[in-house]
């Protein structure tokens, strides 16, 4: 994957994502719960300072380090150390940056994180467009990683 079109997926993903979170601010109060899709799905304005279940709550510093190592790691991988990843893997880490660069910008800007979408049919924290990203992102790489990509697992010193 050309970077140029890492970054044009990463651009997208945040306007998708900061987008839907104006959307969700500028109509629904704090708090607010509206059915979206009955039974599934419903829209739910809260503001999270933690991550999921509120883990690490009011520790915005630990989420700008996390995200500033993986910027420098995936930058150095991309220019420097280029690791075995297929283009399918790299639309996946592009899509885990981007989630990650959406859930920053509104840490830096608001000082916590605009979440909408809440699960009605069992217990799961609200999340929202980014958090998408980040989590599909992740198992699909994963998956790819362990299932598909034998040439990452390979030891360089057996060569």
């Amino acid at each position: 994957m050309h970077f140029t079109h890492f970054l044009l997926f990463v651009t997208g993903i945040v306007a998708a994502d900061q987008f839907t979170k104006f959307l969700t601010v500028a109509n629904i109060a704090l708090g607010q719960r509206i059915p979206f899709i009955p039974g599934l799905l419903r829209l739910t304005y809260i503001q999270n300072t933690g991550a999921a279940f509120s883990s690490f709550e009011g520790q915005q510093w630990l989420f700008a380090l996390i995200f500033c190592v993986f910027t420098a790691l995936m930058l150095w991988e991309y220019f420097k150390k280029s690791m075995p990843f297929s283009t399918f893997e790299r639309w996946c880490i592009a899509a885990i940056y981007g989630g990650g660069l959406g859930n920053m910008i509104d840490r830096v800007r608001l000082g916590f994180v605009v979440d909408m979408i809440e699960t009605e049919f069992m217990r799961f924290p609200v999340f929202n467009v980014a958090d998408c990203f980040i989590t599909c992102g992740c198992v699909l790489l994963m998956v790819s990683l362990i299932l598909f990509n034998k040439e990452f697992w390979k030891d360089e010193k057996k060569k």
